[in-house]
Order: structure tokens, then sequence, then C-alpha cells
């Protein structure tokens, strides 16, 4: 049933456009506790799979598992929040995310406690971790087309922006909850119910004090990947792509846009590259702080460590995002080039420290690199193109950054294994590889400019 024949369940279309403070903060929260759980996730496995004796590389597969199906299943909510009701939609983004948070904590007390192998505990984890990337992608569009459908287009873009934010605070409060939330009687699993919890209590909330009206505007809410500790803080959101006026009829001579564009190639070498570049050194900072702190031997003690050197990247993230970017001004192409440079700097220091401060210092400055380039290499894509190619785009754009989280961070954790050093000098000529080549292959600013 399509969203405009639904009837209304409290009232009708909103007269003001714009949702109560009420609503927003609920919606805000929706996004919140999806973002912090997963980020708290990344703090406690390293230990949990250290306690447990699973080779590291096996831990890092079992939870980057879920955004290969992020990434699959992602669009498909979003089209079907049109029909379906996007309310339905956060519902059941709602219930991926506890049934996985709580299956997964239970699965991992139970391979704690001895009930289970190593091996079996990882894998029954990775299958309730699907969940998560299964069901948990359908909340963010929704509640991004939920906004937009209710706001006029002159509070929509400050309306949309709030909620993308919430991802982004999301990824710094995780990690910064989740070594203070470990419990005598639960453990390092901890924060796995402590978020379900939290889950549980924003659903039934939501289900009580959400109407699911008929909307004022049509809308669909745009992709965003599955959130990490350093990885983009949200998508802004144009208001210009959903006005009030209907869509432009599509021109049937129009071909599909392709990976191979010229335009777009340049750019998308450039998310895979740098995208995977990040994805690397995320996945192995948890397991080389248990080596470089000695504490492979009480890995209990690793959570707190993990979390602040976490939150200090997702700190940087948000600086470069939502401070040096709007403010500086930065195109796509000076933007991308400045962040290989300083993620090039940030993790040479990592690759030397052996003390808590400058590690937390060197991966801060990384993920300021990181967090500059990623908005970079999307805004650069977005402008290559025709106004027309823009829905095609986006679509490209968000599975190249989720295809970096598939593979790329139990790549780097196995590099590290093998040769600590080495894998390092793996992703700081990754970056220097995008420095160089980008000076020369990447349009500039002024050029992109519609």
């Amino acid at each position: 049933m399509a969203m405009s024949d639904m009837p209304a369940q409290h009232e009708g279309p909103l007269s003001g456009q714009k949702l109560p403070t009420d609503r927003m903060a609920l919606l805000f929260m929706v996004m919140l506790v999806t973002a912090a759980g997963n980020t708290a996730m990344q703090s406690v496995m390293p230990a949990i799979g250290t306690r447990l004796g699973v080779a590291d590389v096996w831990v890092s597969l079992a939870y980057s598992w879920s955004a290969l199906l992020w990434m699959v299943f992602a669009p498909r909510w979003a089209r079907l929040s049109d029909r379906r009701g996007r309310k339905a939609l956060m519902n059941l983004g709602l219930v991926g995310f506890i049934s996985s948070f709580a299956l997964c904590g239970l699965t991992l007390i139970v391979g704690l406690n001895g009930y289970l192998s190593g091996a079996w505990t990882m894998l029954i984890f990775a299958m309730f971790r699907s969940l998560y990337g299964g069901l948990g992608s359908a909340a963010p569009p929704a509640v991004q087309a939920y906004v937009a459908a209710r706001t006029s287009r002159q509070e929509r873009t400050q309306s949309l922006s709030m909620i993308s934010s919430s991802f982004g605070l999301g990824t710094v409060i995780g990690p910064a909850l989740a070594p203070l939330i470990i419990l005598p009687f639960l453990g390092l699993p901890s924060p796995f119910f402590v978020f379900a919890t939290f889950g549980l209590l924003v659903l039934v909330t939501l289900k009580l004090r959400l109407p699911d009206d008929t909307p004022s505007y049509a809308a669909r809410g745009r992709l965003v990947s599955e959130p990490m500790s350093t990885s983009a803080a949200g998508e802004v959101y144009d208001a210009d792509e959903h006005d009030e006026a209907p869509p432009a009829p599509v021109d049937p001579t129009q071909q599909r846009l392709s990976w191979k564009d010229a335009r777009l190639r340049p750019w998308l070498i450039t998310g895979l590259v740098g995208g995977h570049a990040n994805a690397m050194i995320l996945g192995l900072v948890g397991f080389m702080l248990l080596d470089r702190l000695d504490l492979r031997a009480t890995p209990e003690l690793a959570a707190g460590p993990t979390g602040l050197v976490l939150m200090a990247g997702a700190f940087a993230t948000l600086l470069a995002q939502w401070g040096l970017i709007p403010y500086l001004k930065m195109g796509p192409r000076n933007s991308t080039l400045w962040g290989m440079a300083l993620a090039a700097t940030g993790c040479t220091l990592v690759a030397f420290s052996y003390s808590i401060n400058a590690i937390a210092l060197g991966f801060a400055i990384a993920s300021l690199g990181f967090g500059l380039f990623r908005p970079g290499f999307t805004a650069g894509a977005s402008l290559a193109v025709t106004r027309a190619e823009q829905g095609q785009v986006a679509g490209i754009v968000a599975s190249v950054n989720g295809a970096a989280y598939i593979v790329a961070p139990a790549i780097g954790v196995w590099l590290y294994n093998i040769a600590p050093l080495e894998s390092f000098a793996i992703i700081i000529a990754l970056c220097v590889f995008l420095l160089a080549w980008g000076r020369k292959a990447l349009q500039r600013d002024e050029t992109l400019v519609r």
C-alpha cells in the first residue's frame, strides 16, 4: 500500500510543515542509539576475541560481514519505505538492531563461559550480526524520508542535517560509554545488552508517540554507510532534491550511469583506494592496542584505551566534516588531497607510537584526514555528473563507501598479524599514491562547480 493511501492514525498532514521538537528528538534517538551501539561494539570486540582465543582476522571478518548486507539491503529498504510506510521501516530497523545485539551478546557470554568453542562462538556471532546489516539498515533512510516528507523546503535542510548529525554523534558516544558500562555480572559483552535495552526503549516510544500520518511531500531517504567510528558522520541532505514541485520526467534516451564513465572514474578510484586505507586502519587499531599496551594477557583492560582512541578519531572526523570543510569552504579536490596528506601523517605517527597518548593523537590526525577525504570524494562524484544523474551517482557512491568495509578491515588485521610495520606501510602507501595521483587526475574545484 502506498504511503499516500494509508489512513492517518492520529492526524492529517502537518499544517506548519515543521516537525514538533519531541518528534525530532525521537527520530534523532533512533539514529543515535544504533550508531552508538555499533561503535561501542568495536571497542570491546578485540578484547573478546582475544579472551576467546580466536585469531584476530576472524573477529574482524565476523562483524565486517554485516557491511556487505548493509550495502545490499539499504537501497531495497529505501525503496520499500515508499510503499510500506516510513514508521514501519523504522520499527523493522530497530527490531533488527535489538535482536542482533541481544543474540550476539548471549552468544559471546556462552562462549566466554566455555560452553562453545571460540570458532563456533564467532560463527554464531556472525550469523546473528547479520540481522543488523540486513534489517538494521532499514532505519536510517526511513528516518530521513519521514522528516523530508513532513517539512517544508525552508525547514528541510536544517532538520535533515540535524538528523544526519546523530550518526556522527553516536560514533563519539559509543566508544566513550563502552568501558563505563561493562557490568560485573555480564563482563565484556555488557555493551551489547545495554544498547539493546536502549534500543527497546526507543522502539516502544516510537510505537506510542510517533504518528504514521500522511506525508505532506513525497521524499526518499538518502543511503548512509554502516556507522563506523571514523566513517562519514552522515549525509547532509540537499533540500533541492525534494522540492514541492513534481519531479521532472525521465528522459527515455538517457543512458544508465556506468562505473566506467570517464567523468566518474577518477573519483570512484579515489573512493575505493582511500576507503580501503581508512577501513584497514580502523580494523586493526583495536588489536594493535592489545599488543602495544601489552594487554593480551588481560584483554578486559583494553576496552578503555580502545574506546579512548576510537573516540579521539570520531571527534576528529566530526571536526573535519562539521567544522573545517564549511569554515574553509574546501572544494572536493582540495578536501580529498589535504585529507590524504593528513591521513598519511597520522598513520605514520600511529605506526611508530607505543603510548596511548601518542597512538590517540596519531589516530585523531589520520581520522581528521579521512574525515576530509570522504566528503570530498562524495561531492566530487556528484559534481562530475549532471543534475538528472544525481540519483544514479548517489547509489554508486553508497556502494563504493560500503565496499571498503566488506573485506578491508579483515585484510588490515591479517597483514598486521603477519608484519605489523609493513601493514602500516601499505596503508600509508595507499594514501601517498592517492595524493600524488589525485593531483593530476582529479578535476580542479573551480571547474566542478555547475
